[in-house]
């Protein structure tokens, strides 16, 4: 399939993703020039989605590797099947064969494929997702550099594995940590924010079907208050606008009002202390007065 920025930027719109110039651009140049993509920004604006997307688009598996403080090459690349390669120690025992067991059990047959080495060796290309690639430690960074420069592994006992396929690498990072100059120097850049009132309103009217364009807006101009104006341990993402709209429309609401407001904070905070912030310094009467004077300035 050939991809343009025109069709692609069709095909993502078709799979839910409301995008803008800068990230049709960046992810356009990414596949075209076969690069991984570091993709930054704060949690829920839409980076680990991206992947998601992609692979909906190719029409291709989605290979993720989580990552979290610890991850080693053995959980991220590949493992040996001990108890297989016992089994056949214990076989060649017992037949008396006279067999070459360190070239036979670190062969193909005994590699368990963790996320990396299954995503090289796909027969058809896969789009693989190294999500929150901060949680690591700069000794995994410079681990993953082969994969992300020459899309190969080296493999003691084994030799190299070069990709069957080039896969679609997306790398995500909230910025916890300062990433290293080399895997940047490996990867196109993308940094996400938190959208636009309009752009938000399209997302939130594209992934909750039914909903009215009306409380669509709403929605995403109170979340921008939300954001703007109250300091919280953990703001409102995208993905709390979405579940917000959606628990406004399963209780029959139109549009917001206090008591809507009030009875479904919970959507878009997840901790006590942030919800009481939230009662005490704004309210749900202040948000609906600052979101409908927000609404006014969009139009």
């Amino acid at each position: 399939m050939k991809i343009t920025m025109t069709n692609l930027r069709k095909m993502m719109e078709a799979e839910g993703y409301i995008t803008s110039g800068e990230i049709i651009t960046t992810v356009f140049l990414a596949l075209k020039l076969k690069k991984p993509l570091l993709v930054t920004g704060p949690p829920g604006v839409g980076k680990t989605e991206l992947a998601k997307v992609l692979a909906a688009i190719f029409n291709t598996e989605l290979i993720r590797l989580q990552c979290y403080e610890g991850l080693d090459e053995n959980k991220a690349l590949y493992e040996w099947n001990y108890q297989k390669q016992l089994l056949q120690i214990q076989l060649s025992n017992v037949q008396n064969q006279d067999i070459s067991l360190q070239k036979d059990l670190f062969s193909s047959e005994y590699l368990l494929d963790r996320p990396l080495l299954k995503a090289l060796r796909s027969e058809e290309q896969a789009v693989l997702l190294i999500d929150e690639i901060d949680k690591t430690d700069e000794e995994f960074e410079a681990f993953l550099f082969e994969v992300l420069s020459d899309f190969q592994v080296s493999i003691p006992e084994y030799g190299t594995v070069k990709a069957c396929k080039v896969p679609v690498v997306i790398l995500t990072s909230n910025g916890e940590r300062e990433l290293s100059d080399g895997l940047k120097r490996r990867c196109a850049f993308l940094n996400i924010g938190y959208p636009s009132v309009e752009k938000e309103a399209k997302i939130i009217s594209a992934k909750v079907p039914g909903i009215s364009q009306k409380l669509a807006m709403q929605v995403a101009a109170a979340v921008h208050v939300l954001r703007k104006e109250l300091e919280v341990k953990k703001q409102p993402a995208i993905s709390e606008s979405i579940d917000w709209a959606r628990a406004l429309m399963a209780l029959g609401h139109e549009e917001l009002n206090p008591s809507a407001i009030n009875s479904t904070t919970g959507m878009l905070y997840k901790n006590q202390e942030d919800i009481a912030k939230f009662k005490e310094e704004m309210g749900a009467e202040k948000l609906l007065s600052k979101t409908h004077t927000q609404c006014k300035c969009c139009g």
